[in-house]
Order: structure tokens, then sequence, then C-alpha cells
């Protein structure tokens, strides 16, 4: 009897326990299900963890940042320092091609200049500062009256440091100046300027990462994202399956495959060309030719022998115009710039003139003889009588 007793009152604790703990389980498989597909949770949750669509065309969605209003306040003192804080030594990703020369890009809106002709001449007199997926360096952010100012990899001109304009002056009255013997480095960065209607308005950094978003992109991760952002959907798809389009250019074609192991370099009639030969027997093996700077043809040899040959136009890109780089270029070395002279401002060249009958110019005189130097240095005494 004692026995059963005790036994009765071991078993009831435990019945309690069960009973208390079964709808707490109950309640958390429910939660780790999650929410009914039809329920108004589930459809929240599913918005809320799908990530934003890219924009169409395959390029990648700008920052999401508010409007700047129409009649916003001109930018406060304490707006400027926060901007110049957050932008100044960023490393970001470049979306543009910025000319090497003093001018740079200028940006109002989605607009930017110099674009279209005036762009390729420059890059064709010039060449390329930054191509499009080259890392970027902002080096100085200058707020100015109706623009804000951005210099990338250090700017066009070379900036002194504060110690060079430093002059020592010993007892003997010699004078050094500290870090004159440095190497002066020839920059190669450039700028853009981001203009506005009247003035630079209040904002925040979201919002003007939203306007730099043409020209420098904040978000890529890497080279290679920067860059397969700024190309052509196809092209795209392309260089990711590491494949080479007819009509690609070298850039294209290092991204898609990478350095060729070999190169050859031929010539068809005039015209001059580079076999860019990838893969090695018994695998497959391409040859891809370029002119210039574009892909023209595309021949891949088969492990069983099988030849293809691609010469259509599989991409278009905008390319430079050749003869107006020619005349561009014939026009730079018209006009020399600063190159040194012995001419005064203003004055023209000599030109030779040549005889009315059409025969050689006559030879220059010969200089006149070395005369004798006078014994003795100035102002001595050579003899008296």
């Amino acid at each position: 009897m004692l026995r059963s007793r005790s036994t009765t009152l071991l078993v009831l604790p435990l019945w309690f326990t069960l009973f208390s703990i079964a709808p707490l389980l109950a309640y958390g498989q429910a939660a780790d299900q999650g929410p009914a597909p039809n329920s108004p949770s589930s459809a929240s949750a599913q918005s809320s963890s799908q990530p934003p669509k890219p924009a169409q065309g395959g390029q990648p969605p700008a920052p999401v940042a508010e409007p700047i209003p129409a009649n916003a306040e001109r930018m406060s003192r304490q707006t400027r320092f926060e901007i110049i804080r957050d932008f100044e030594t960023q490393l970001v990703y470049s979306r543009a091609m910025f000319p090497m020369n003093t001018k740079g890009l200028r940006l109002r809106g989605d607009e930017i200049s110099p674009n279209g002709e005036e762009l390729r001449q420059a890059l064709a007199i010039w060449g390329p500062a930054i191509k499009p997926g080259d890392p970027a360096h902002i080096s100085l952010v200058q707020v100015k009256d109706d623009h804000i100012h951005f210099e990338i990899n250090g700017g066009p001109v070379r900036r002194q440091k504060w110690y060079k304009h430093v002059q020592i002056s010993g007892a003997r009255g010699s004078t050094v100046t500290p870090g004159k013997d440095e190497p002066q480095n020839n920059p190669h960065g450039s700028f853009v300027d981001v203009y506005f209607a009247k003035y630079v308005p209040e904002m925040t950094a979201q919002q003007l990462r939203a306007l730099l978003f043409p020209v420098l992109d904040f978000n890529a991760r890497n080279k290679e994202q920067a860059y397969l952002d700024t190309v052509p959907p196809k092209a795209k798809e392309a260089i990711q399956a590491h494949r080479v389009l007819v009509g690609m250019n070298q850039e294209m074609v290092l991204h898609s495959k990478g350095k060729p192991p070999r190169k050859v370099r031929e010539r068809d009639g005039e015209q001059q060309y580079e076999e860019w030969i990838y893969g090695e027997t018994p695998a497959d093996v391409d040859f891809v030719r370029i002119v210039g700077d574009e892909v023209v043809r595309v021949e891949t040899i088969k492990v069983s022998g099988e030849k293809i040959v691609r010469t259509e136009k599989e991409i278009v890109l905008p390319t430079l115009d050749k003869d107006k780089d020619k005349e561009a270029k014939k026009e730079q070395e018209a006009h020399p710039g600063n190159h040194p002279t012995m001419r005064r401002p203003g004055e023209d060249p000599i030109e030779e003139t040549k005889p009315a009958d059409g025969s050689a110019p006559r030879p220059l005189p010969p200089p006149p003889p070395d005369l004798p130097q006078p014994p003795g240095g100035p102002g001595e005494i050579v003899g008296t009588r």
C-alpha cells in the first residue's frame, strides 16, 4: 500500500510537467515552419526577404535616395564638413571614361560632358586617365558656389607638400628648401564637377552618391563587378561564360579569357593584326584575331578536329572615328602647345623661299671664321709702349 502511494506521488509531477511543455513545443514547431503560404504575414515576410531587383538592361540599380527638393536651402557649413569627411579618401570604382587632361568631366543630372565627338577627340589626343571598372581614389573634395569638385587619383595637377614652401636661411645667407630633391611625379589623375542650378543645396551623403552614380560606383565589391556593370548585357553574359564574341574590344577579351599565353603578329596584305591563342592540344584551342582594338575573327578547333570560324559581328560597340582621330592628332602636331621654341610670342615661323624656276633653294652662306682671341683676360693690360 505504501509502495502504490509513493508511485502515484512520483507520477503526478511528471504529468503536470508534460502538459505544461506541450503547448510550448507546438508553438515552436509552428514558428519554425513559418506562416501559412496565403497569410498576410507570409506575404510581408517574402517581400522583405527578397533582394531589390536590378534595373532593366542588366545594369545595377542606382542608389536609393530621396530627391533633392527644388526649394532646398544652401548647404550649411556643418553639412560641408560632413560631406568632405564622408567622401575624401574613399575607394570607389569608375563607371565612365576619364580623359587624361586638365578638363576632367562635368556632371549635370544624368548628362556627362564632354561626351560624343568631344570626348573621343580628347581620348585620342591625351589618352584615358581612368577606364570603366578601374578603382578610383577620391583624393580631394571642394564645395564651391554652384558645384562640388571631386579630384580622382590625385587630380590632373600635382600639388606640392606644405613643407616644400618652407625656406630655411643659414648664417651665410644660403637658402635650403626641405624636400627639394624629391622626384617630381607625373600625375595621371582627373576630376569630376557636379553642377547645380543656382547653388549647392542642402543634401545628404546618400543623395550625393546617387548624383555621382553615372560616373562613380560606391557599391561595387571588386573591379570585375564594377566593369561588368558598364558593358552591354550580351557582352556581360559572354564574359561570365568565358566566351569571346566578334566585335568585342581587347578589354572585354581580357576579362573573358584572361591574358593570352601566346600572341602572334601577322599581316594580311596591308592590314596588320594580332592573333591571341588560348588553349593547347588535346583541349580546344581558340584563335582570336584582333585588328586595332576590335575582334574581327574567332576560330575554334575542337578536340575532334572540327573547325568553327565566326567572322560576322555579334556585338556592336561604339568605336572611335579613325579619320577624325587622325585629324585631331595632325591638329595637335600643328599646334604643339608648350613645346620649347626660339620664336617670340606671335612671331611666325621662318619659311624657306624657293626660286621662281622651281630649283632647289640656295644653300646658306658658311659662318664667318673664328677671330683670334686677344691674349689676356678682360681688363688686363696686354702691353705698353
